[in-house]
């Protein structure tokens, strides 16, 4: 199974049409929408975890772009700065991947970046600023 975070781009006259569900119909792909804004009149944006078959993630791609979606990676990592978290907790609260959980008995936050979906969540929640967000430098097809 093949799975990226990708985030998309509709342009103004495109934000009716059913793309995103082609894609499950069409390529055999399964999509979690992560964060959307589509509006009539206005570009629409999407985050997207979108898994597969690399052969046909490559296809869907392919697709989305020939429907003048522009597809870029998510290019974002959440990451926890140590010396500010005071493993209070919060974050775990309002992680919908898990990648956030707490160590029993110890009581301390363990944070799994495998698994984070980068929903910004935790980021908004931590009373320390613990969280944050940082570009990455990966490419989007490895």
């Amino acid at each position: 199974m093949y799975s990226k975070i990708i985030v998309l781009r509709f342009p103004i006259d495109y934000a009716h049409k059913p793309i995103v569900c082609n894609l499950a119909k069409e390529f055999d792909l399964t999509f979690n929408i992560l964060r959307a804004t589509v509006l009539p009149r206005k570009e629409g944006l999407m985050v997207m975890e979108l898994s597969g078959t690399k052969k046909n993630f490559k296809e869907g791609i392919k697709y989305l772009e020939s429907q003048n979606v522009q597809v870029q990676n998510a290019s974002q990592e959440v990451k926890r700065d140590e010396e500010k978290c005071i493993h209070c907790g919060f974050c775990t609260a309002v992680c919908p991947s898990a990648a956030l959980s707490v160590n029993r008995p110890e009581m301390t936050v363990i944070y799994d970046q495998k698994k984070c979906t980068v929903c910004e969540l935790c980021v908004l929640t931590c009373p320390t600023r613990a969280m944050e967000v940082r570009p990455t430098n990966t490419l989007f097809f490895e």
